[in-house]
């Protein structure tokens, strides 16, 4: 445990970003399951609406650095292809 003010201050930042940063990777991978299931079910809107909010969170948390940038391309090219695929 820090002695010091300012670790103290900088170890309950830590952990409130961590939490930050498992709430975006969380929420992309229910996203994605939301994404598959919908393609698995073959409705066109709601693959387009799960489609659109995974790619919006993925740019998100990249941007934030929650997940690594070049994870979150390849997530999206990865969606991307499951839509794809489906559309074809």
């Amino acid at each position: 445990m820090p002695n010091i003010n300012q670790q103290k201050r900088r170890v309950k930042i830590a952990a409130r970003q961590r939490d930050e940063n498992l709430r975006y990777r969380s929420a992309a991978k229910t996203l994605f399951k939301r994404l598959e299931s919908a393609v698995a079910d073959g409705d066109k809107d709601r693959i387009s609406t799960e489609h659109r909010e995974l790619v919006v969170l993925l740019d998100k948390a990249a941007s934030k650095r929650a997940i690594d940038p070049n994870k979150a391309a390849r997530k999206k090219s990865q969606a991307a292809r499951l839509v794809a695929g489906q559309s074809a």
